[in-house]
């Protein structure tokens, strides 16, 4: 017994020598096995690869999880980067169905994705802190930031910093309430998950309170009041959800109070959708005539109470109340505090949005950008850089030039200023040349014009330089773009794919971001909807309501939401919306 151990072990030793690269374990059990295997390297190998030096990864702060800063986390593909992304939401929401949650028509989990499972498949080290930040230290590169969670032992938010070699700011933009006293104490916004929340659980909580007998008649028509102030996408789309929940859905519950139901849509300029197309705004407010919304046009709202809020009437100047049980406010954006602070800091102080170049870095810092709401492009006009514009194209030093003279220049001026192709296709030009011949005589060919002639036909360009509005699809693109110039900042670096430069030599590293408009809805309640598409092409019904179901899912950001979404869909046409206080 003895010699069959001793062969066994010497076999056993003999076989790891040979092999010192394979370490193999077997341990039997009754019933049963586990087996092991490792391939491990020599030691010296481990020494030499922890001898090898580490590369210094450029450090990237996003500031912000919504439109903007998910698009460019979503196509950030650079392995080089070490990003750190500070939000008080751990989650993209995809705000367009927000109007649809207040009501039960879609669920608040269906339109948020965790940010994490977006990133976790990055080929890239990404890290995410719930967190808020409350001041940008440009000069030492740092993000000074609050955690969102309460320390139960020191009872506040525990603060710390975040170093950046690239700060990417998307912090979004707040509710704009013009300074009117008593609306931050008394409406209700919809700018985030949270807001569409308490509107849910406020629109069940009127019909509740409506439904006790101590009320009198008057109380439950002020209860049941339900006032939208606003008559932009938002509020339109918000006032037609909120009259189909009410006449579809509560009305089989709380049939009694059917008679106390009111929907008002305040609007202070002439008509609803201002920035649709005539025939989609003449449709809409007939629609919401039709259906019994109150459409007050040409009314502003001058102060707001608990139970009532103050009008002027712009045509006459008188002001009236109208009492109501709710108010949701959705007039437009304004600058968040943190990011006003930044822009005294860097010079931006008598600004209302910051201000970022057409590359999307923040005018005066360099390294730092801005997306989406928070910033707007301050796109150079033509007219400030025409002398340099001229100069370039004048090679020859003549200070005349014939029009073939341009054609090296043409089509960075193009891409430079998109304000001249605006304008072309304005004034039905199909190239700059033709531009440049409208104010010459003779033929082109002969004819030379001086730096004045150059500025005669290029002085109504400018006019037509506009600021992009602050859509989900803006902060989509732009987000978009700028990852696609972090992939290539290196290779852009060596090789420039941007313009010229026309008041310095070379050219720009990229090229400059462009937004492409792919259309925009208007859904109405009722099952219809508007939609204004490119080509000026207006649909208007049923069958556009499905285009808009379509296209909707086709932008959810994960197949998790959108399944969840068209699911809410199926059971809503079904079962209808959920009436439950949760």
């Amino acid at each position: 017994m003895r010699g069959s151990y001793y062969t066994f072990y010497r076999k056993a030793s003999t076989a790891f020598h040979d092999h010192h690269k394979l370490i193999g374990v077997c341990a039997m059990i009754s019933g049963g096995g586990l087996v092991a295997y490792s391939d491990v390297r020599p030691f010296g190998s481990v020494y030499a690869d922890a001898a090898q030096p580490t590369t210094k990864k450029t450090k990237v702060v996003v500031l912000g999880t919504g439109w903007a800063g998910t698009s460019f986390l979503k196509n950030l593909k650079d392995p080089s980067l070490d990003v750190q992304i500070v939000s008080p939401c751990n989650y993209f929401a995809f705000t367009p169905l927000l109007p649809s949650v207040t009501v039960g028509t879609v669920e608040a989990r269906s339109v948020v994705e965790p940010i994490r499972n977006i990133v976790k498949k990055k080929d890239l080290n990404v890290g995410f802190k719930e967190a808020e930040c409350f001041k940008i230290d440009t000069v030492n590169q740092k993000v000074h930031c609050k955690s969102t969670q309460i320390s139960n032992i020191a009872g506040k938010a525990e603060e710390f910093t975040v170093d950046y070699d690239y700060l990417v700011i998307a912090m979004g933009a707040r509710a704009n309430t013009f300074n009117t006293p008593g609306v931050v104490e008394n409406a209700h916004f919809l700018k985030e998950v949270e807001d569409a929340l308490r509107i849910r659980r406020s629109i069940i909580d009127c019909f509740e309170r409506a439904s006790l007998p101590s009320l009198s008649e008057e109380e439950k028509k002020r209860v049941l009041h339900f006032v939208v102030v606003g008559g932009g996408p938002t509020g339109v789309e918000f006032a037609a959800e909120l009259h189909d929940f009410l006449h579809e859905d509560l009305v089989k519950l709380y049939p009694d109070l059917q008679k106390y139901i009111t929907v008002t849509l305040l609007e202070a300029s002439d008509h609803i959708l201002n920035m649709f197309d005539k025939r989609i705004t003449a449709f809409a407010e007939e629609k919401f005539k039709r259906d019994g919304i109150q459409v007050k046009t040409g009314s502003m709202v001058v102060k707001v109470t608990d139970k009532a809020i103050s009008l002027k009437e712009r045509s006459t100047g008188e002001t009236r109340t109208l009492p109501f049980g709710m108010v949701v406010w959705s007039t437009g954006i304004g600058t968040r505090p943190v990011i006003m602070d930044f822009m005294k800091q860097i010079g931006q102080g008598n600004r209302r949005v910051m201000a970022t170049d057409e590359w999307l870095r923040v005018e005066g810092v360099p390294n730092v950008y801005a997306l989406g709401d928070c910033a707007t492009i301050n796109q150079r006009s033509v007219m400030e850089d025409i002398a340099a514009i001229f100069s370039k194209a004048d090679k020859n030093k003549t200070g005349k030039l014939n029009v073939e003279d341009f054609s090296e220049v043409i089509n960075d001026i193009i891409e430079r200023y998109p304000q001249v192709e605006l304008h072309l296709k304005s004034q039905k030009l199909k190239s700059f040349v033709q531009l440049l011949q409208s104010k010459q005589d003779g033929s082109a060919k002969q004819a030379t014009m001086d730096i004045e002639k150059f500025k005669a036909a290029l002085s109504e360009v400018d006019s037509k330089m506009k600021s992009l509005p602050p859509t989900a699809q803006v902060a989509a693109q732009q987000g978009e773009y700028l990852a696609k110039c972090f992939n290539r900042m290196k290779e852009c670096g060596e090789n420039p794919e941007g313009p010229l430069r026309f008041r310095d030599s070379g050219r720009h590293r990229f090229k400059p971001f462009r937004y492409k408009h792919l259309g925009q809805f208007a859904p109405l309640g009722s099952d219809q909807a508007a939609a204004q598409l490119p080509g000026d092409w207006v649909s208007i019904g049923h069958s556009t309501q499905w285009l808009w179901y379509s296209v909707y899912a086709s932008k959810l950001v994960s197949w998790r939401t959108r399944f969840l979404v068209i699911g809410d869909w199926g059971r809503r046409y079904i079962f209808g919306r959920d009436s439950s206080r949760i």
